[in-house]
């Protein structure tokens, strides 16, 4: 073994030989050819866990490189990924000429530590290759030639497909040859709209681990769809994406990201709606008979030639579905004497319970599901009625059941794994604990089998969680807490306990953290799902909130519109359908479906003497129907791809339309005839990127109120046409990262409310092409905007379940204005003063208490600060300039000096005589503003990050460069140098006794110091990203310290013991639970409770260690928390640049 690894193992050896489990880990060395069977058995003699694991240790450090590196794959697969990562740093080099293979199967480490990492499915405990198989799908892979396309692997249900899919890349050369970026494994299933949200989440927060992109989730899919996007191209390029079990094409548009994908499907027709090139794979619908006597030569362990006569007729009863042969051979590795037997329950078909289907003929599964149930123990054959609630694609934690079954954690992996080993259950131990599923197949059979028990299945599983939980103190570290804040009311639901599941969807404290933890479209869906149940509550005491309500469709409506005399409405859906109903009674007038594709928009003319409604489709078409008519008056042809929105022009003469094939076209409504057609794509284009390589789709339309011009959205550009020349008028880029999702021509001016999809609303004078105001609030992405006919109000719908009235002209006057998130707060008495600095360069002096602002003066302002009572205030500039204005007769006060740089931090002394500044020219001033005399502290060797004044005329500064130093402000010198961490110094605190200061650093630690030594108190091990800052108790007693997974630690300062550790690291993906980084951290005069700032606002029981209390802000990445000397008000800004100024309630 190479001293490196030998040297890494040793050093960890005692945290290995504590944590560590060596029975599943000796299991897969074995497997690797690096552990024998009677080194299995010492190990095992051994009377104590950690004295096994102490054995395996000593054995690994006298083998090779290859034992080192089986190891470490066995920490990862069994879920001991932190012990693994200790290890990562001293795995040895494998010259590729050998490749490192392993034993068995030709699998090389890097392959299962690549397949690991992409959570591809392990293989069947009975494999048997399809070399041809194998061989077609790497062909058509290799095909794509490192461009995007699919490769689909399309046959019907238990055919193998999944299994094939893995195996593709269970080769060495393959994958460092064409994905070297990796391999990324998705388990799509039937999904909804929000599980197809969590799905992507999930995978974003996979490709994304140490969130150098983004600190939180994308919240809807289409932001998820982009985050995929950049994460493929920028993080893993080269890289494979395999979708497994695809059902529905609108989900594969989510996944459409101009990257290589390998799915399997039951139909291969769900690309039908992607581009790109296509290379499909069938798997034939059964095996081949002798694959299927392979396999049960295999369970049986007999040679092939050996097996009875039987096994053939078997083979053929089972039609050669590798689950249901798999089932059999389970059954006969148990009982190899009753070939017979079995094979005259599969011939006699006792066991229909399962009704066939179009996709696959179930009865030969379904003959084998219940011969191989029937021959369970009984003792445990109620336990698998039971998983009858287990969903599809949803793999369930061994605590879960636990919890179901009242037993031990080693009882119920006892149980399952009988079930696993007769090919019932499935098992995936890539996580951090073992978790189970089942095949959709096996899903069917048992809900068909116990449907009368359903209800009940799912009341007892609610019953057992009440005994164990209340959902308000589920804790992230939970191994099943992830499970229950996705599954809990779904369960409550099918159980029809409609009391409990309403009184779970509407406690604060479960919205709370379930939106903290899985986002918001997950807890919005489930409103959606269980409406019918929780409307009794919400809706129905309430009178005149509701007009009408109407089950439109059979699938998601996608706009709908008024009559212009409001007697009719008009809806459109993904069903392909258009309805017409009375707006007054509720009642179908009308039921248009000529369409073949979803319709995307509906819109009615302007004039209701000739009413006319126009639709807009997916299949490329518009129609026009007149309402006095059963059928389509005209279709109109000429749009390339799918039409998204149509709007009649204000006379009603013209019809406009937009399109995904870059286009906007305008029609004449009497002859239906294209009029005018405006290629909107080629103001994308540019040199060098070929047109038809980009993809513009035109989102939607609005007319000016004289019908004049036209003003459409494509992409983060808005386009203002002239109706009579055809010519440009105006062309505006919003600027923004996303995309405008909506917009609308006010009717009464030149005003123009533009939708995009960062949560933002914005509106445009249309003449001087200028932004007027941002219009903050919604929380999510904005889909719909609209002003009302006299233009003095506009709503604005959103994702976040929220409809919302803005009133044009206070939105024109006040919200343009925003604050930078870089203020100064002096609290004194009674009054909260806030100075801070806003995006049209004003000084802003903001009392908290009544909200008056004075405007002080103009500058270039990058940072300032008030004066302790409060009659001056000091800016600094990005040019380097230092200026004090005197409030009571607005004199301003100039450094003859300054600073090279932009100034970064500024402060009074406490007598407001000095103010001292730090730059990003590496220089501290300090300013007798008064006589005119200057100090300069000059010795770090980077950008000073900030500074704290200590007594005695002394200072305290920290470092990009790494040190901490102590100087004079009298004389400028050096009185201690503290070299603190090899990187960064993020953040420094002084103890309130004065005799030691904390120090934090992009290198993952804190440390505690004595000015009296140069050496640290204590180093503060444990977060597992950069730690942003650091706050002692008000008794010096305490430290806590904040990390950029959103961390917070609570540590003994005599000892440097960690007490609390108050936000753990999520289970899921190891997702940050503050909603980002933790800035800044602050405790009570009493050192009882801890606020801290990041994602949101959060209050800490300091003795326990929970939180109590949260607030959301409408931004996120808060900077810093200003709190006043009581701990009852608190001052933060957002990323919005929205100020917050709370009161504790008493």
């Amino acid at each position: 073994m190479d001293a490196k690894a030998r040297n890494c193992l040793l050093q960890h050896r005692e945290a290995l030989e504590k944590d560590i489990k060596t029975s599943y880990i000796m299991d897969r060395m074995i497997n690797d050819g690096v552990l024998t069977v009677s080194e299995e058995e010492k190990v095992k003699n051994e009377p104590t866990q950690q004295q096994r694991a102490a054995l395996l240790i000593k054995m690994i450090l006298k083998k090779d490189n290859y034992s080192y590196i089986s190891f470490y794959n066995a920490l990862i697969h069994e879920g001991y990924k932190d012990l693994a990562g200790l290890l990562h740093g001293g795995i040895p080099v494998i010259s590729s000429s050998n490749g490192g293979k392993d034993s068995v199967g030709g699998i090389t480490s890097y392959v299962r530590t690549v397949l690991c990492e992409g959570g591809v499915p392990q293989r069947p405990v009975v494999f048997v290759t399809r070399k041809k198989l194998v061989n077609s799908i790497q062909q058509n892979l290799f095909k794509l030639n490192g461009e995007p396309g699919w490769v689909i692997i399309y046959g019907m249900a238990g055919c193998g497909k999944s299994v094939l899919a893995a195996e593709t890349v269970r080769d060495h050369s393959f994958l460092d040859g064409c994905f070297p970026g990796g391999v990324h494994w998705v388990s799509v299933g039937k999904q909804d709209k929000s599980g197809l949200l969590m799905k992507l989440q999930n995978l974003c927060a996979r490709l994304d681990q140490d969130e150098s992109f983004s600190q939180r989730l994308p919240l809807n899919i289409e932001e998820a769809k982009d985050r995929l996007r950049i994460l493929m191209l920028r993080k893993h390029p080269r890289s494979l994406l395999i979708l497994d079990d695809v059902w529905d094409p609108w989900v594969l548009k989510a996944f459409d990201n101009q990257c290589q994908i390998l799915i399997t499907t039951r139909d291969k027709s769900v690309t039908d709606s992607v581009m790109g090139p296509k290379y499909v794979v069938s798997v034939e619908s059964g095996l081949g008979k002798e694959k299927g006597l392979e396999i049960l030569s295999l369970f049986v362990n007999m040679k092939k030639a050996d097996l009875p006569e039987q096994a053939h007729s078997i083979i053929k009863e089972c039609k050669g579905s590798p689950l249901v042969v798999s089932l059999i051979g389970a059954l006969l590795r148990d009982f190899p004497n009753r070939w017979d037997y079995y094979l005259r329950q599969l011939q006699n078909k006792q066991f229909k319970r399962i009704r066939k289907s179009s996709f696959y003929d179930y009865e030969a599964l379904d003959e084998a599901m219940s011969i191989s149930v029937e021959m369970l123990r009984e003792d445990i054959k109620d336990y698998y009625t039971d998983l009858s609630i287990l969903q599809k694609d949803v793999k369930v934690p061994t605590k879960v059941l636990c919890i179901l079954w009242d037993m031990e954690t080693e009882e119920v992996e006892d149980i399952l794994q009988e079930f696993v080993n007769k090919s019932l259950l499935f098992c995936d131990r890539n996580g951090k604990s073992f978790c189970y599923y089942l095949h959709d197949l096996q899903v069917d059979f048992l809900i068909e089998k116990n449907r009368n028990q359903l209800q009940d299945l799912h009341k007892k599983l609610i019953t057992q969680f009440q005994r164990h939980h209340q959902p308000h103190t589920l804790s992230p570290d939970q191994e099943d807490c992830m499970y229950w804040y996705n599954f809990l009311a779904y369960h409550m639901a099918s159980a029809n306990m409609h009391k409990e599941l309403c009184a779970l969807m509407f406690s604060l404290d479960w919205i709370k953290a379930k939106t903290e933890l899985v986002g918001p479209a997950h807890l919005i869906h489930e409103f959606v799902e269980y409406r019918h149940i929780l409307d009794e509550k919400v809706f129905k005491a309430e009178t005149g909130e509701k007009l009408l309500e109407i089950k439109a469709h059979e699938d998601e409506v996608l706009c709908c519109a008024f009559s212009a005399d409001d007697r009719f409405i008009a809806t459109c859906s993904v069903d392909k359908k258009v309805k017409i109903w009375n707006s007054m009674t509720g009642e179908l007038v009308h039921i248009y479906d000529e369409h073949s594709e979803q319709v995307n928009c509906c819109h009615f003319t302007n004039n209701s003497h000739h009413l006319l409604l126009a639709t807009a489709s997916s299949d490329c078409f518009l129609k026009l129907w007149d309402l006095t008519q059963k059928e389509c008056r005209n279709t109109m042809f000429g749009h390339t791809n799918s039409v998204n929105h149509c709007r009649f022009s204000p006379d009603d003469k013209l019809l406009a339309s937009c399109s995904a094939d870059g286009t906007l076209k305008l029609w004449d409504v009497k002859s239906a005839n294209e009029r005018e057609s405006i290629n909107v794509k080629q103001f994308f284009l540019n040199s060098e990127e070929p047109q038809e390589d980009m993809e513009v789709i035109v989102k939607c339309c609005s007319w000016s109120a004289d019908g004049a011009s036209i003003m459409v959205a494509a992409k983060n550009k808005i386009f203002l046409f002239d109706i009579h020349a055809s010519g440009l008028l105006a062309e505006i880029h919003t600027g923004h990262h996303s995309t405008i999702q909506y917009c609308d021509f006010s009717p009464q001016n030149r005003l123009a409310v533009v939708a995009l999809s960062q949560c933002c609303v914005e509106l445009w004078n249309m003449d001087s092409c200028l932004k007027v105001a941002d219009c903050r609030g919604h929380l999510s992405w904005v889909h719909c905007v609209m002003f009302s006919p006299d233009g003095s109000s506009f709503l604005t719908s959103s994702d976040d379940q929220t409809i919302r009235l803005w009133e044009t002209k206070k939105v024109c006057e006040n919200s343009a204005i925003v604050l930078k998130q870089d203020i100064d707060v002096v609290f004194q008495e009674n009054e909260v003063m806030v100075l801070a600095v806003d995006n049209v360069r004003h000084l802003q002096l903001i009392n908290g208490k009544t909200g008056q602002t004075d405007y002080l003066t103009e500058a270039q302002v990058s940072c300032c600060c008030l004066s302790p009572h409060l009659e001056y205030i000091a800016f600094g500039g990005e040019d380097g300039a230092i200026e004090i204005l005197e409030l009571l007769n607005n004199r301003i006060f100039q450094s003859r000096i300054g600073h090279k740089k932009t100034v970064r931090h500024i402060q009074f002394t406490d007598d407001g005589k000095t103010l001292i500044s730090s730059s990003d020219d590496s220089s501290i001033q300090v300013w007798n503003w008064q006589s005119e005399e200057y100090v300069f502290l000059q010795a770090h060797q980077e950008t000073v990050k900030d500074f704290r004044l200590l007594k005695n005329s002394r200072l305290l500064s920290w470092s990009f460069d790494g040190t901490v130093k102590v100087w004079s402000i009298i004389t400028g010198r050096i009185e201690k140098d503290f070299v603190c961490h090899q990187d960064t110094v993020l953040s420094c605190d002084i103890s309130p006794d004065a005799t030691k200061f904390s120090s934090t650093s992009a290198d993952k630690t804190a440390k505690i110091w004595s000015f009296e030594l140069l050496s640290p108190l204590h180093e503060l091990r444990g977060h597992k990203g950069c730690v942003r800052c650091s706050a002692f108790s008000v008794d010096s007693t305490l430290l806590a310290t904040g990390d950029d997974n959103g961390e917070i630690r609570i540590w003994n300062v005599s000892n440097g013991e960690l007490l609390h550790l108050c936000a753990p690291i999520s289970v899921e993906e190891g997702a940050a639970t503050h909603g980002g980084w933790v800035t800044d951290l602050c405790f009570s005069p009493d050192s009882k409770m801890l606020v801290s700032a990041g994602g949101y606002l959060k209050w800490w029981s300091v003795d326990t260690g929970e939180s109590s209390q949260i607030f959301y802000t409408n931004g996120t990445n808060l900077k810093k928390i200003h709190v006043s000397p009581d701990f009852k008000t608190y001052v933060t800004v957002d990323n919005l640049g929205i100020l917050y100024i709370l009161q504790m309630l008493e």
